[in-house]
């Protein structure tokens, strides 16, 4: 099997070109397996470049524990990158289909290959029942969750996968790896969640760690800083234009009041190619 390492701000995945290459089968193990980190390539998960009838590629992506995800903001534009330098799809304006949603690219290049992407991530679901969510009331913002004694404010998001943002003073190890992997698997959250731990530096820049459902700490996760951008407006925190600090870089969100949407603009890079034979 063929494939690619590229990241997204430090958010590595394993991509497989399916238009050069049949889809691998079994590939909930295969994904755990090239995942691993020390006896696989290594990565945050692995995503395949998938035809479609629809758009210009589909991606299908999967966590570092082989399970599915919906939709990977990070991973989508390696994806757009990926379409336009290996010639699949040489347009600066590109369509990704993932789990039905049509996602909208738009490339910036240097040298002519793609180093920016500025992703139209769609309208965040706010319905607590669409998330989903089990906690009460119709969105949920700023709503308390007790977790082995501790109470969180918290605030819900999906963005065709579900988040769970909370603002804290300082986003330590204590809370990103004690508290994120109980939030993920907390009984409000049926499918799971992705918890976003963030630091308010002012009113368009925030720090964000991130415990992703499925992978653990990553070092950026784009659908999670989409959803932080609109936690910070719902909690009166931001405006509506924000940067994000991620361990891995640096995100830039709008989440525009005209049509609703939430826009992300972030590095997308190539690291390498080979063979996995096992």
């Amino acid at each position: 099997m063929r494939f690619t390492k590229m990241h997204g701000a430090g958010n590595d995945y394993v991509y497989v070109d399916c238009f050069a290459q049949p889809t691998p089968g079994n590939v909930e193990e295969v994904a755990r397996r090239v995942a691993n980190r020390h006896f696989g390539v290594g990565g945050d998960g692995l995503i395949l470049i998938c035809p479609s009838e629809n758009a210009d590629a589909e991606m299908r992506m999967y966590n570092a524990d082989g399970s599915y995800s919906e939709m990977c903001g990070n991973g989508i534009r390696c994806v757009a990158k990926y379409l336009y330098d290996h010639d699949i799809a040489k347009k600066e304006t590109l369509t990704v289909e993932s789990a039905g949603q049509m996602l909208t690219l738009e490339v910036s290049t240097t040298g002519g290959l793609v180093d920016r992407v500025r992703v139209d991530m769609g309208e965040p679901i706010l319905n607590a029942e669409e998330i989903p969510t089990l906690l009460p009331g119709d969105s949920v913002v700023e709503v308390p969750l007790s977790v082995d004694g501790t109470m969180y404010r918290i605030t819900c998001v999906s963005m065709g996968n579900p988040h769970c943002v909370l603002f804290v003073n300082r986003a330590n190890d204590d809370l990103v790896l004690g508290a994120g992997p109980k939030i993920e698997r907390h009984q409000a959250f049926p499918n799971r969640v992705n918890v976003e731990f963030v630091e308010q530096l002012g009113a368009d820049r925030l720090r964000q760690r991130t415990w992703e459902r499925g992978s653990g700490e990553t070092l950026a996760c784009g659908t999670g800083a989409s959803a932080v951008c609109v936690a910070g407006v719902l909690s009166g925190r931001t405006k509506r234009q924000v940067t994000i600090e991620l361990l891995g870089g640096e995100l830039e969100l709008e989440w525009n009041e005209t049509d609703n949407h939430v826009y992300m603009t972030g590095p997308a890079e190539e690291v390498f190619s080979g063979d996995w034979t096992d």
